[in-house]
């Protein structure tokens, strides 16, 4: 006992430091590809997001839209629903389970009182089966209300490009399930994908830029239509 008390002594005397107190910060989780996430990539998205909200932080309450690169092109997001307050948190190539691992860093420090999520095409075009999307999404709306229960929920459907019309019939399963399980889960579905298609039932050129998969000006102007009324 002597001797410790002389050695706390002689370190004091020599102006070591006293202990630090507090928590370590915890390290950032690495997902596991492609079990949680598609892409381990995306953390350069949260990066990109975290730096942009620390210089300027998005209202609590707002709206916010989720998901693909049709959400992250969307330019004209805040001038389509000027009477709300908006967040585009879209990161492009992600697939549904992409938003529900990043929930605790891009959903629920926003706690917005409506998320309006759009994923899935990619899932699809990357081989995930209908029924794996509608899991995924069943996934997404658990991980949601846990942090945040009174959220709304809006699954926007895949949208029908011209460059995956391979996937049409993939597609058309996969937003019946997801629909489907959206009604048992009291979450909105909202169709983008009839108004979207000719008369023809084929994807409509016309709603496309030159690579045939994402929209153009009239195709956004479908989506504002469509989503619209959901909205609040």
């Amino acid at each position: 006992m002597l001797s410790l008390a002389l050695a706390a002594l002689l370190a004091a005397c020599a102006g070591a430091p006293p202990p630090v107190a507090g928590p370590v910060p915890a390290a950032v989780p690495v997902p596991q590809v492609p079990e949680q996430v598609s892409n381990a990539d995306w953390e350069q998205d949260m990066r990109r997001f975290e730096a942009a909200d620390a210089l300027s932080p998005p209202p609590r309450g707002a709206v916010l839209f989720i998901g693909s690169s049709s959400i992250r092109f969307w330019e004209t997001l805040a001038q389509d629903f000027p009477h709300l307050p908006v967040i585009n948190r879209g990161f492009g190539g992600s697939e549904l389970r992409d938003s529900t691992w990043y929930a605790g860093r891009i959903i629920v420090p926003y706690a917005p009182r409506q998320i309006l999520l759009y994923a899935g095409d990619n899932d699809l075009n990357a081989g995930r089966t209908p029924a794996q999307l509608r899991d995924d999404f069943r996934a997404f709306v658990q991980r949601v209300r846990r942090d945040l229960p009174d959220t709304r929920i809006a699954y926007i459907s895949t949208k029908p490009s011209p460059s995956r019309a391979g996937l049409l019939p993939a597609q058309r399963e996969a937003n019946a399930l997801v629909q489907a399980e959206a009604k048992r889960l009291g979450v909105d579905y909202i169709d983008i994908f009839t108004p979207m298609l000719d008369a023809t039932g084929q994807p409509d050129e016309t709603l496309f830029i030159e690579d045939r998969l994402h929209m153009n000006a009239a195709g956004y102007a479908i989506w504002k239509r469509a989503i619209a009324p959901y909205v609040r």
